[in-house]
């Protein structure tokens, strides 16, 4: 089983950080993640990048025992205030 590991909204969705996982392929494991978590987390799911070792894949991609699947929603930063950058660079 592959562990899968849940960041910002898609753990939220899922309630677990991470989580053992079978499957073959990205997509497999996707599904029974799917299948495991519900609705809520399939609408995270499809806003997500995966990725497998640190590496970005398609889901076609095998999976072993020994692999980690990230599941990462996507990053919105914020903006440090005008008073704060002028304060930074004076």
């Amino acid at each position: 089983m592959a562990r899968v590991k849940l960041f910002a909204s898609a753990r939220q969705a899922a309630g677990t950080s991470s989580e053992e996982i079978a499957g073959r392929t990205v997509d497999e494991v996707l599904q029974t993640a799917a299948e495991r978590f519900g609705s809520e987390f399939v609408a995270v799911m499809k806003t997500c990048r995966v990725w497998l070792n640190g590496e970005e894949v398609v889901g076609t991609t095998a999976v072993g025992d020994a692999d980690e699947v990230a599941i990462l929603p996507p990053v919105s930063g914020g903006c440090v205030s005008r008073s704060k950058i002028e304060e930074i660079i004076a």
